[in-house]
């Protein structure tokens, strides 16, 4: 799934928004999905090699989102399950790190 620039910017600003809302900091979210805080702003910025990460991110902040009662704002484009998904290697959303 390749995703056009408007879809991109979209996606980009929606995972934003749910990190905004997380109350989260860069150096938290990138311990807890161990990777550099510079890779977590390349990944909120869509600008990634890998296209599973994106769905970690947004797997992530929906947890912490929906454990704080937050409901999270809705994605136009990573919707559903990542599982149904057949381009997307599981194993490596499954192990949550970015």
């Amino acid at each position: 799934m390749s995703l056009n620039p408007v879809e991109r910017q979209t996606t980009s600003q929606e995972l934003q928004t749910n990190f905004r809302r997380s109350g989260l900091t860069d150096a938290q979210v990138a311990t807890a999905l161990q990777t550099t805080p510079e890779h977590l702003q390349a990944v909120l910025a869509l600008k990634v090699r890998r296209i599973e990460d994106p769905w970690i991110l947004r797997n992530y902040l929906a947890q912490q989102l929906t454990q704080q009662g937050i409901t999270p704002v809705p994605y136009h484009y990573l919707v559903g399950d990542a599982a149904d998904y057949w381009f997307l290697n599981q194993a490596r959303i499954n192990r949550e790190r970015l």
